[in-house]
């Protein structure tokens, strides 16, 4: 019997709304981002319609993506901590590193909402925002596919077979 992470264990538990919620909705968001940006670097076009898409994409999914943290942080992660109940550090890693995408996606939201300072030159506001698109494209990538890792490779259980 295969073993499943407490992050695919929350998608998929509650189908399809888990899904959509957690992963579906950031995700369409983010890669909305992350392709106008390529279309916004290379033609340097910041005042055009893909430009509007990427800012109300981008103000969304980070407000959105921190009402999933916080959410997860209380009713997940605190709760599965306090009972001794993480099933391996491949859990720990998919978990932490799914709630780290809040860290570049609502910087991206404070990036377009113009509150983080000394930015005045739009090459480096370009330049920050890819970063963080980088960043989140890294960290999502990373909870993805530990979060697909059963942790009984390293020993763990879990009470919901895959």
């Amino acid at each position: 019997m295969m073993e499943m992470t407490h992050y695919m264990q929350l998608l998929a538990d509650n189908q399809p709304w888990n899904l959509l919620i957690f992963m579906a909705i950031p995700v369409i968001l983010a890669e909305t981002i992350a392709v106008s940006e390529l279309y916004i670097l290379f033609t340097r076009d910041l005042k055009g319609r893909v430009r509007a898409i990427n800012k109300i994409a981008g103000i969304t999914v980070g407000f959105y993506f921190l009402i999933v943290f916080f959410y997860l942080l209380f009713k997940a992660v605190i709760p599965i901590t306090l009972a001794g109940e993480w099933r391996t550090i491949i859990d720990v890693i998919a978990v932490g590193f799914y709630l780290l995408g809040v860290v570049p996606l609502f910087g991206i939201s404070l990036l377009e909402l113009g509150l983080i300072p000394n930015l005045k030159k739009e090459e480096s506001k370009l330049q920050l925002h890819a970063t963080f698109v980088a960043i989140f494209l890294i960290v999502a990538h990373i909870a993805m596919i530990f979060g697909m890792l059963s942790p009984a490779l390293l020993g763990g259980h879990s009470s919901m077979p895959m």
